[in-house]
């Protein structure tokens, strides 16, 4: 028995901040002082190092489950399923619905049930849920719906991955560059052949690395202490990640039985344009094989970091042939990767 994928769908917002949007931007060090640099040379440096030459912000009357409702929507139509067969709905997100201009985070009810309610599904045998996973959220989902499945327990999963990072930056810290917003969803099912997931792992750091990412103040020491935002210890999680994550994939290949020269195409989340050049980088000297051309298909460069939504709206877009050199074909072996926030990581053999 197999677990597939049948139907992806994605929802990018229209909204386009692009780098130049920030150069009036009074970015502040932690100690709420100004940089000696000029705002030119921050950005510049900025997108040298991220690769993030714009990014999407939602409209302001849409908050993360409403995304979420977009992309669902389209995954269920691509699949071309009766929603009402759904038996699990699993949302991964970090931050809940928060409105343009509040600080309040609002998860009651859970964000899958916004999202059931929305599509308007009756079965109440339909379980609506959260997943709290950071970045990795959306992989963890389709882990637990394959989980579901093999057990017996559903037949056919959605899972969406989606976030609004805008409403929760500190527009005084540079790292707020990074952060978008975004949804992606997919349909996971039964299959009776051998394809779809072939072999995962999962990780928690949580010793020293629980904080990497964490919420604090506002590098502008003038705004309310009570107020925080996202924040991360940058250096940290890149050190971190170029040690974990390739092992973390070269370990869910020896699970799937499968060599990494078979691999087609990796989906890692979209961080930071070096740092997951390098994992590659990493993951191929440590499987000892060469580094095939246009393996690693990437949208940092447009669309930033939308945590949960980077890694299924990048492979609903390459489904979908809205990247020119990269695309699926039946049969293929690709690589689902991820890491953020707790530390997790996880990672995702298939066969499409």
């Amino acid at each position: 028995m197999g677990v597939i994928i049948t139907g992806t769908g994605s929802y990018i917002p229209s909204g386009i901040e692009k780098n130049e949007d920030f150069v009036k931007h009074e970015f502040l060090d932690t100690e709420g002082q100004p940089f000696s640099h000029p705002n030119n040379v921050i950005i510049e440096k900025f997108q040298g190092i991220t690769g993030i030459g714009e990014r999407r912000y939602a409209k302001d009357h849409l908050t993360s489950s409403d995304l979420a409702f977009f992309a669902a929507e389209r995954a269920i139509a691509d699949a071309d399923i009766d929603p009402e067969s759904i038996d699990y709905i699993i949302v991964a997100h970090n931050f809940g619905d928060v409105k343009k201009g509040q600080a309040q985070s609002d998860i009651l009810p859970c964000l899958a049930s916004r999202v059931k309610h929305s599509l308007r599904i009756k079965n109440p045998q339909c379980v609506a849920y959260d997943i709290l996973f950071g970045c990795p959220g959306w992989i963890e989902g389709v882990t637990q719906a394959q989980a579901f499945i093999k057990s017996g327990l559903a037949k056919r999963c959605l899972v969406i991955g989606s976030e609004t990072l805008s409403r929760v930056l500190d527009k005084h810290d540079r790292d707020s560059m990074i952060y978008s917003d975004g949804a992606g969803a997919a349909i996971v099912e039964h299959s009776d052949t051998e394809d779809g997931i072939l072999g995962r792992t999962t990780a928690s750091y949580t010793y020293d690395e629980a904080y990497y990412l964490f919420f604090g103040r506002s590098n502008n020491q003038d705004l309310s202490q009570d107020t925080r935002y996202l924040k991360m210890h940058g250096r940290k999680i890149y050190e971190f990640a170029l040690t974990n994550v390739p092992n973390a994939m070269k370990l869910a290949l020896d699970n799937a039985g499968v060599g990494l020269d078979q691999v087609k195409k990796i989906f890692i989340h979209q961080a930071n344009e070096k740092m997951d050049e390098a994992i590659l980088k990493r993951l191929y000297r440590l499987c000892d094989t060469p580094i095939p051309e246009n393996v690693m298909p990437m949208s940092i460069q447009t669309l930033g970091n939308s945590s949960v939504a980077t890694v299924p709206t990048l492979f609903d877009m390459v489904r979908k042939g809205q990247y020119e050199q990269h695309q699926v074909n039946k049969g293929d072996i690709i690589m689902f990767a991820s890491v953020g926030g707790g530390m997790h990581i996880n990672a995702i053999v298939y066969k499409y």
